[in-house]
């Protein structure tokens, strides 16, 4: 299993961020390893729906199909899944001096086989969690209504 966590804070407004964030498709903008997030079906961005996104991990595509497991005022969290692995992005918010405090944790519990290396991709998922912890405070910075 592999763990990674960033924290920063951005002057965006807690409901701005969730609104943004609530949609998976929009990982395009702010998670380097995301190629691809294309929404499975339509309706509102609620608990229960689907995303297929496609990434590139050392120089690899791999298809994972994400569904929304929790959305709240101040959390949202994704769980992916393809044969070799299972993975949890869980953005959790909270007020901070002059905006709000985000926490972005990312689990992935890989599967069979690739269970064995896992302890050994822990530094590449780290350098990827560095870029995100690059991209996403300037995109939440920049959305429409954060402040500033």
């Amino acid at each position: 299993m592999v763990n990674v966590s960033r924290q920063f804070t951005v002057a965006t407004p807690m409901p701005v961020i969730i609104e943004y964030l609530k949609d998976f498709s929009r990982t395009e903008e702010w998670d380097p390893g995301t190629k691809s997030c294309t929404r499975i079906g339509s309706g509102a961005v609620e608990v229960g729906a689907r995303w297929r996104n496609v990434s590139v991990f050392r120089g690899k595509e791999t298809e994972l199909t994400y569904r929304l497991v929790d959305l709240a005022a101040n959390r949202v969290v994704f769980v992916g899944e393809n044969k070799s692995v299972t993975t949890s992005d869980d953005i959790s918010l909270a007020p901070a001096p002059g905006g709000t405090e985000v926490t972005y944790r990312a689990v992935l519990d890989f599967k069979g086989p690739l269970k064995l290396v896992a302890p050994f991709l822990g530094r590449e998922f780290e350098r990827l969690a560095d870029e995100v912890e690059k991209q996403l405070p300037r995109i939440l910075e920049e959305l429409p209504g954060a402040a500033g």
